[in-house]
């Protein structure tokens, strides 16, 4: 495989580098389920978790991926580092290079954080979310989700329903999808659309069930609340009567349409507890599951490539 020292974004792989990765972490799903998940492919090498947002799913994913190739995983709390005491990114990219760790995950509030840490560390930096820029082992996790229920990662129309103006994951998932060949639909609000999408066979709709006409996949996404200046959604009901995902709305998309969701779901929000644990359609379960395998690939790759 490609040299790839750093994964900082879906922006910076090809067609063929995610095919490789998708096809190790394919590998490392089917040792997992197999139980035979100790590995040392990793054995004597550092990673350490650095997240200055809450993310208890991504985080303990990271974890069991770097313990289940033999790396040894620290969990660094930023709440209460240096970092809340007044310490600067640079000041923190010092302290982690004197550590000599090998790979350094970062979550960051600030778009950016992760690609200034790349050029400070020695160490290989997987980028696990960075203000609304990008999510790139979700859209990872997401597309290999997708090939293993519908056979291919091309030729399919995923419609991405929500909060896409504040979504890192729907950006990741963008650029990933179409560079795959897949059709992609945006639905919300006109409030909650970015206002330009400069990416082609993207396509916008205001209107649920016209989005998901003829969708192969449904992807929902949370509202962030947290990210949001007020006003932009009238309230959490009025949105789920909208664009919420329920039976009625799931049957405008095509009759094997199966449903996604990055997590953690608001139930009756963006979409309803009927859809969410269907076992028939519902990929939500095995979103989580692929994610520690992507994982498993993205570390393993990124130390290859950082001898």
């Amino acid at each position: 495989m490609a040299s790839m020292k750093h994964l900082l974004g879906i922006e910076g792989l090809n067609p063929a580098s995610v095919t490789n990765l998708l096809d190790l972490a394919e590998s490392y799903a089917l040792l997992n389920r197999s139980g035979k998940t100790q590995r040392d492919s990793l054995r004597g090498r550092t990673l350490i978790n650095l997240f200055f947002e809450d993310s208890t799913r991504t985080r303990t994913s990271f974890e069991l991926a770097g313990r289940r190739l033999g790396a040894d995983v620290v969990n660094m709390s930023v709440a209460t580092s240096s970092v809340t005491k007044g310490e600067t990114l640079l000041d923190t990219a010092a302290t982690l290079n004197a550590m000599n760790c090998d790979l350094l995950v970062v979550r960051h509030k600030s778009s950016g954080a992760p690609a200034l840490l790349a050029q400070k560390v020695g160490a290989s930096v997987i980028n696990a979310g960075d203000g609304t820029h990008e999510h790139p082992t979700q859209a990872l996790l997401d597309a290999l989700t997708i090939r293993r229920n519908k056979g291919r990662i091309s030729g399919l129309t995923v419609a991405i329903c929500g909060d896409i103006a504040h979504s890192r994951v729907a950006r990741s998932n963008i650029l990933l999808l179409t560079m795959m060949g897949n059709f992609v639909r945006l639905i919300g609000p006109p409030t909650l659309l970015p206002g330009a999408i400069a990416v082609n066979g993207v396509e916008i709709f205001h209107n649920m069930e016209d989005g998901l006409k003829g969708a192969d996949i449904v992807m929902m996404l949370r509202l962030q609340k947290e990210r949001m200046t007020g006003g932009l959604v009238p309230s959490p009901r009025e949105f789920f009567t909208y664009y919420g995902l329920d039976r009625k709305k799931l049957a405008c998309a095509k009759p094997d349409a199966l449903v996604m969701h990055p997590g953690p779901m608001n139930r009756g929000v963006e979409i309803d507890s009927e859809v969410a644990d269907d076992a028939t359609r519902s990929l939500i379960k095995e979103q989580v599951e692929m994610g520690v395998a992507v994982r498993m690939a993205v570390l393993e790759t990124c130390a290859r490539s950082n001898q």
